[in-house]
């Protein structure tokens, strides 16, 4: 079964390379999740801070690096699902020979599992090569002494089997899933395709999960029942996860109404036959957008929280301006103010190689489609059509669905934190009084000199907002490019030959 696995073609290589280098990737990130989690205190005597960065140093801080990484795999795992479906048609065809000679449905599903599981495994091995060399390579200290990275500790031994194993069987339960409209029989092969136009109400976990965040504020200032104490977060991150996943499959929604919009309105043969492939296959769009979309969410969460830290310092400025507190004795945060920035800039870091991978994925999404439809658009090419307007055909359909569905990841991502943090920020009233302790004990007497509280509004920041959609935008255009430069050269006149 092993052998029939790999007794493919030269895209089935390809394909196997590609699923190998995405296991090993997402392998990299679950290790370093598993490593942030094996800290453990110090011993007493020991460097109270044997790290530069405070998010490593602090035992409560921890949790937020560890489901940061294991979100970072996210995007990764989902480059594996495109991937696996790269040279789908030729793959179908030679199951189909499998079950000519002899091989029951069940078998052909297992061989195309064991391709993908066993290209997953050598790559999570790869993976923890890497992550080995890596840590031995990044094992780097400052003049003070302190790790710049937690290169002193290695993951338990279970956690590295933990990912050693769940890797390939993500990998091979992603592949098996993957056909499961698909029908093998020994004369050929057929999907299942969801006849049924796609629902508004696909979107609906977004609204769910809109309400869900906005619960926080009231479990947080009073609570009508008992909650655990980490409830707060875990309705955030519920929330998150179900805004991103209604924005997911609402693009299907969106791809059928844009669809349905250029066939009715558009004029140009390009805009007609990209409305008429959306709509044939809208849930496309879900397929490959999801990590994308995903990390335009997450990206835009962070930009509101991040906006509101800033603001909120800001406040305490200008409060402490106010009060004449020039020596540090003012309000704080309770702690260096650069520490929060810079763990959002760390933040923004893993949103932006999150998007590189989303686009990566997006890009083999792309030269799946082009690839299974090259004798279709070779035909095309011999009946008359211009290869440009086959070309702005694939930029129509490609594009239509983006825009909108990136402009509600970053409208609803943006609203989630206004939602649990509020408008608005306030400083509190501060005051010092010159009197002795018991000209002091009342609030209202003339010893008292009060500071006036400092309010300000919450901004929406647009040119972080704009930049998050432009590099978007950006990643997408340049996918789209790749992709038209692979169909001028795949789709020729020459596929229409059997064979």
């Amino acid at each position: 079964m092993l052998r029939l696995a790999y007794a493919g073609t030269r895209t089935d290589r390809l394909r196997a390379a590609l699923t190998a280098l995405s296991a090993a990737l997402a392998a990299v990130a679950l290790l370093a999740a598993a490593t942030v989690a094996a800290i453990r205190p110090g011993a007493p005597g020991t460097w109270p801070e044997p790290y530069t960065n405070a998010l490593l140093n602090e035992a409560g801080l921890r949790p937020g690096v560890i489901t940061a990484l294991i979100l970072l795999g996210l995007p990764v795992l989902a480059l594996a699902g495109q991937c696996i479906r790269l040279g789908a048609p030729a793959r179908d065809r030679r199951l189909a020979a499998v079950r000519l000679a002899g091989a029951t449905p069940r078998q052909a599903v297992w061989i195309a599992a064991a391709e993908t599981g066993l290209a997953a495994l050598a790559g999570t091995v790869a993976g923890l090569a890497a992550f080995l060399v890596l840590r031995a390579t990044l094992d780097r200290r400052d003049p003070s002494g302190q790790r710049y990275l937690p290169t002193d500790v290695l993951p338990s031994p279970v956690a590295v089997a933990a990912v050693v194993l769940a890797v390939p069987l993500a990998a091979a339960l992603i592949g098996a899933l993957l056909l499961r409209r698909v029908i093998i029989t020994p004369l050929g092969v057929t999907r299942r395709v969801r006849d049924r136009a796609p629902r508004a109400w696909t979107g609906a976990p977004i609204v769910l999960g809109v309400l869900i965040v906005a619960l926080i504020p009231v479990y947080r200032d009073d609570p009508p029942l008992p909650v655990p104490r980490n409830a707060g977060y875990t309705l955030a991150i519920l929330g998150v996860l179900l805004v991103t996943l209604g924005i997911v499959f609402g693009t299907g929604w969106i791809a059928w109404t844009a669809g349905r919009l250029l066939v009715r309105y558009g004029r140009r043969p390009a805009a007609l036959l990209a409305g008429r492939r959306l709509m044939a296959d809208p849930w496309s769009g879900s397929r490959t957008l999801a990590a994308l979309l995903a990390a335009v969410v997450f990206g835009a969460v962070a930009l509101g929280v991040r906006q509101y830290f800033v603001t909120e310092i800001a406040a305490m400025d200008e409060a402490n301006r106010l009060a004449g507190a020039t020596d540090g004795s003012g309000i704080s945060l309770g702690g260096d103010t650069s520490f929060y920035l810079n763990a959002f800039a760390l933040v923004n870091v893993a949103v932006g190689i999150g998007l590189i991978l989303a686009a990566a994925g997006l890009l083999v999404a792309m030269t799946e489609g082009i690839v299974a439809r090259r004798r279709t658009e070779a035909a095309l090419l011999a009946a008359g059509v211009p290869r440009r307007t086959i070309a702005g055909a694939l930029a129509w359909q490609a594009l239509t669905p983006f825009v909108p569905a990136v402009l509600v990841a970053l409208t609803v991502g943006t609203s989630l934190p206004r939602t649990v943090l509020g408008t608005e920020v306030t400083t509190g009233r501060a005051g010092t009084c010159s009197g002795t302790d018991a000209q002091c004990a009342d609030e209202s007497s003339p010893f008292w000199t009060w500071t006036p509280q400092v309010v300000r509004d919450i901004p929406v920041p647009l040119p972080e907002l704009t930049l998050l959609g432009g590099g978007t935008l950006a990643l997408m255009l340049l996918a789209l490019v790749a992709g038209l430069a692979l169909m001028r050269s795949a789709t020729s006149v020459e596929e229409l030959r059997a064979g």
